[in-house]
């Protein structure tokens, strides 16, 4: 099944995953690879068994490598050394590519030039405190290694040779990287003797969304070679959930993380459609429903959550949908193409379901509890200017109801009875009314859950449990820069770094989370922006335009900015974003004089 593993029958051994790729690194960058995360050189190493396991570099493999010999590369001028100020980037030509060159401290770097989360041109994005952050998602990378160091993505940057001669700056690049645009991070192998026992394994992660893959690629990057199996109830390998509502139509393939060789070279065994049903931290040990059990000796818990349903009379009729895999979105589309779809609920999944259904259904209907779209996250005004974008768009809104009945006819959705009696016809409907942790299965043990079913953990992500950590959007954590307010943010970009944060420790590093939130939506070919802990705001500050749909919108709390949205403003969320991680507050009265210069200007 490519890089998926199927569960062997209990009794019998699972699959072990063959490595037989050998790569050594070139005796210059073993150096560098060494160095821990605080530049510091040291050998890395971590506690696993009670005894200490080193991770050697003829250990590992690698992407190609940035500087192989002289044919592979262009080198060339790109500028004078006064074409640059401090804390200034520009985008440079390189032979037939290009690379972001920045000037920092009076040093020159040379990096990729693209994000390689989706692309997005860094260029534009916020030069600040040694690092830049994408202007689309927030991702950053450090200027001095081109290394992630805050999500969303898995990829880093290449990074590229500079030297100074007659006051030119000159770059060297190999022609691989400056086409490839990412870098993965050089990666353990697998080499534990464990791995054809059935029973046994070493970190298990239940889950295997943003978070649990991180986690593993994390454990992999810092040189972790022990046993790694992650479980899923899909299908499918790791994929971008948070695309299956504003695209529809994607295959599985194109939503796919990583390919199956990815996940068969590293050594991480993916045990597809395998529900836990019991953890039993005692023994220290999972069992699926069919009965198969594996155990730990650290456990990842990171199983998402479950979408609510309707409980309305008919909620049994056929093609109503809550859309969890890429089939429900593919068959959603396919149901609404030239026909009637109903939407319920006028949150990000819903919305976002609308937008794309537009230009494929006959008509498009939103039904929404409250006054207006996201108005408990975005607030009455910024809600009111979205709702009219889609207005313009033909869709329609029932406000203030919600559903009293499906009616069908031969078993299929027909109609959409609302409970202010308005009957609205309907092929297919579609339900975004927020989600459940699906913690159920945590119930019997000893890991606590709050009265919500949310896992509380510490700033390590750890649980009550020693040995058990958990991460995504099933968590409680303490948000630093909000006091260390437990909070519950199910967003793609803070599950990718609590999944990293939980490998760290499982390893020893004593790592605490600390990124700041941001998330995106994409609706008629607009993107709006959306980075702090917005919850209990007491007043919006709105500088632009809101009809134009060019505005910045500032959610404070007393003096207080906790969050900021943006429309056709970037880099401004990424701005925000970076002056709230580096432990400054920005007050109210800086940001309702209108004026953005501090916002706007260079990094700090």
């Amino acid at each position: 099944m490519g890089g998926c593993f199927s569960k062997p029958k209990p009794g019998t051994s699972s699959p072990t995953v063959e490595l037989k790729i050998e790569v050594v690194l070139p005796e210059k960058e073993r150096g560098k690879e060494e160095l821990s995360a605080s530049g510091k050189g040291s050998p890395r190493a971590y506690q696993g068994n009670g005894t200490a396991r080193h991770f050697h570099a003829e250990e590992r493999l690698t992407a190609p490598h940035p500087y192989p010999g002289p044919q592979d590369c262009v080198e060339a001028a790109v500028c004078h050394v006064k074409d640059l100020e401090n804390g200034q980037m520009r985008e440079v030509e390189l032979g037939w590519g290009k690379v972001l060159l920045v000037k920092d401290n009076g040093e020159f770097h040379a990096l990729g030039h693209k994000c390689p989360h989706y692309g997005a041109p860094l260029v534009k994005g916020v030069l600040s405190r040694g690092r830049v952050r994408c202007p689309w998602h927030g991702a950053c990378f450090n200027i001095s290694t081109g290394d992630l160091e805050d999500f969303p993505g898995l990829d880093s940057l290449h990074k590229f040779q500079v030297k100074i001669e007659k006051e030119k700056v000159y770059v060297r690049a190999s022609k691989q990287a400056l086409q490839l645009q990412r870098r993965t991070k050089v990666m353990a192998k697998c080499i534990s003797t464990s791995a054809g026992h059935s029973s046994s394994t070493n970190v298990l992660i239940v889950g295997a969304g943003a978070a649990g893959l991180v986690c593993a690629e994390t454990l992999r990057q810092e040189g972790f070679s022990d046993r790694i199996v992650l479980c899923t109830l899909d299908r499918h390998l790791p994929y971008d959930r948070p695309k299956l509502s504003k695209s529809l139509d994607a295959q599985p393939e194109q939503l796919a993380l990583r390919p199956k060789e990815f996940f068969r070279a590293y050594g991480i065994e993916v045990l597809t459609e395998a529900q836990v049903v019991t953890v039993d931290v005692r023994n220290k040990k999972v069992v699926f429903k069919d009965g198969f059990k594996l155990e730990y000796s650290k456990l990842l818990l990171a199983p998402g959550s479950s979408p609510k349903t309707l409980s309305c009379k008919g909620k049994e009729v056929e093609n109503v949908f809550t859309i969890r895999t890429p089939e429900d979105a593919n068959r959603v589309v396919r149901l609404a193409r030239g026909r009637n779809a109903v939407v319920v609920g006028a949150g990000f999944l819903g919305m976002e379901v609308a937008a794309y259904l537009t230009e494929k259904a006959h008509s498009v209907s939103v039904v929404e509890l409250e006054e207006t779209p996201f108005r408990r996250f975005l607030g009455e005004r910024v809600g009111r200017a979205l709702m009219k974008m889609f207005e313009n768009n033909r869709v329609k809104f029932y406000m203030q109801t919600e559903v009293s009945e499906l009616r069908a006819q031969e078993g299929k959705l027909k109609e959409v009875v609302l409970k202010s009696s308005k009957v609205v016809r309907a092929d297919v409907c579609v339900v975004g009314i927020g989600a459940v942790p699906a913690t159920g299965f945590l119930r019997q043990s000893s890991i606590n859950l709050d009265s919500r079913g949310f896992i509380p953990v510490n700033k390590m992500m750890q649980t009550n449990v020693p040995g058990v950590f958990a991460a995504g959007d099933a968590v409680t954590f303490p948000l630093a820069w909000r006091n260390n307010r437990k909070v519950n943010i199910p967003h793609w970009q803070m599950a990718h770094a609590q999944g990293r944060v939980a490998a760290q420790n499982m390893l020893a590093q004593e790592a605490e989370i600390s990124t700041v939130p941001y998330l995106w939506t994409a609706m008629f070919g607009k993107s709006l922006r959306y980075a702090g802990y917005g919850e209990g705001f007491d007043d919006v500050i709105i500088q632009g335009d809101l009809e134009e749909l060019k505005f910045v919108a500032f959610y404070t709390k007393g003096d207080e900015v906790i969050a900021v949205a943006s429309m056709n403003y970037d880099p401004i969320v990424s701005k925000v974003a970076e002056v709230l991680a580096s432990g400054r507050a920005i007050r109210k009265r800086e940001v309702e004089t209108g004026d953005m210069s501090w916002l706007t200007g260079k990094g700090s």
